[in-house]
């Protein structure tokens, strides 16, 4: 999937694999069309918003390419008169459709649900968890336990991606991800966009989600290690009311840290040849290594395709303006 600023397009494979791209204004969809969102500061959590949505659209036309019948992958039949015929390969057909159908009926809005809901307990409230239970046993201060809750939580997010990065499945997508760096990189090189010129490319981006989300987390550090603590518990009820607390807090804060993530993130991409600045951005340059994957020569196809797209899209936009 690629996102310009005002277009998105996405390319995905069909089972036949053949190549399919669909694309559409930004302006379609419910948030592209809340100017509000897009304020200094605000844009932050309009980013996460948007990716997610985008996502969200991008798997549910991924589904349906799977179930369309002309998709189908075929084989030469040949009958008694020694004519052959394409027919579509039953097993395959009933197994696409099986797929699709399960998608469509919810999974991915399911899926999304739950991913968010895991992410806010595994990398938010179980690291103030286990934070309360060291203030208690240890008896350290806010500050100490503030800092060891967000080194918690760094730990468990990279260990995280550590983890699911062994998965064949996530494999391909940590491949795709990095054919899509090494397509936009071609392009902001202002290179034609070929095979050869996107093969030759870095993997790394400093625009990238990866680099957004370890920005939260050193930013969470500073900010959340010096926020005093409340509601500070005597007992194990008072220990789990501190814990939902301080939780609750974080949330709410939350939002402005990733709206100053956004911006420093986008300061980034400006200046991302000069080696002093982008010496700052390291961090989630060196994560992209793990959520990133040297692509097939199939998988950067694709991505050229998705970024065509939006590229053509965006010319459409300023024919029509003009």
């Amino acid at each position: 999937m690629m996102r310009s600023p005002k277009y998105f397009a996405v390319a995905c494979r069909a089972p036949n694999k053949e190549l399919i791209v669909q694309a559409e204004p930004i302006e379609r969809t419910w948030i592209g069309r809340q100017k509000w969102l897009k304020v200094p500061f605000l844009r932050g959590s309009w980013a996460l918003l948007d990716a997610m949505a985008l996502g969200t659209r991008a798997m549910k036309f991924a589904s349906n390419v799977q179930l369309a019948p002309e998709y189908q992958p075929v084989e030469q039949f040949m009958d008694e008169s020694g004519e052959t015929t394409p027919v579509i390969k039953k097993e395959l057909v009933e197994k696409e459709i099986s797929t699709a159908k399960k998608i469509q009926e919810g999974v991915v809005l399911t899926t999304m649900i739950i991913s968010l809901v895991f992410g806010l307990v595994a990398f938010k409230f179980l690291p103030q968890a286990l934070g309360t239970f060291l203030r208690e046993k240890q008896g350290f201060g806010d500050i100490k336990t503030n800092a060891i809750i967000e080194s918690i939580h760094a730990v468990l997010f990279i260990g995280y991606l550590v983890v699911i990065g062994q998965l064949p499945m996530v494999k391909e997508v940590f491949r795709y991800h990095g054919a899509e760096h090494k397509a936009i990189n071609a392009w902001e090189a202002e290179l034609p966009l070929t095979m050869e010129n996107c093969k030759a490319q870095t993997r790394l981006h400093p625009r990238c989600g990866t680099s957004f989300a370890i920005i939260v987390i050193i930013l969470e550090f500073f900010v959340f290690t010096f926020i005093p603590r409340i509601n500070k518990g005597s007992n194990g009820a008072g220990y789990a009311i501190e814990a939902l607390s301080n939780f609750a807090l974080h949330i709410a804060i939350l939002p402005l840290i990733a709206g100053v993530a956004y911006e420093l993130l986008r300061f980034a991409g400006k200046f991302r040849h000069n080696k002093a600045i982008m010496s700052l951005f390291l961090p989630g340059l060196w994560t992209q290594y793990i959520t990133t994957a040297e692509p097939r020569d199939d998988q950067i196809e694709v991505a050229l395709e998705s970024l065509k797209a939006c590229l053509a899209g965006e010319e459409t936009l300023k024919e029509v303006k003009a």
